[in-house]
């Protein structure tokens, strides 16, 4: 386990819901694909490392998954990502799984 973060910290996140519109390659990355995320009123470009983790990765086109939203964007591999993808397993060596809700909700619901 980490150590102890003061609540200040997680509710600083804004953690939203949104639907994979869209997936591209990102020419020169092993790593990296572009996920275009659309959040209700807007949309966004969200660099994920899923490129080895899945044999079809269109296949998350259309699926509800969470995302950090308000992190600074970040230059990689000459994209720019507007937010993180959450999944769960990768730092336990599994293979990853989007986080996802329980059922359909409105793309853009905050979580918290």
């Amino acid at each position: 386990m980490k150590p102890p973060v003061a609540s200040s910290v997680l509710e600083s996140l804004d953690i939203r819901l949104g639907t994979i519109t869209a997936i591209h390659d990102v020419a020169g990355s092993k790593k990296l694909l572009k996920l275009t995320v659309g959040f209700g009123d807007h949309s966004r470009d969200i660099l994920a490392g899923m490129k080895q983790e899945r044999a079809n990765p269109t296949e998350l086109i259309g699926r509800q998954a969470l995302f950090i939203v308000n992190l600074e964007p970040k230059k990689m591999a000459g994209a720019v990502s507007e937010g993180m993808l959450l999944d769960l397993g990768y730092a336990d060596g599994l293979v990853p799984a989007l986080a996802v809700p329980e059922r359909p909700l409105p793309d853009g619901t905050r979580a918290g």
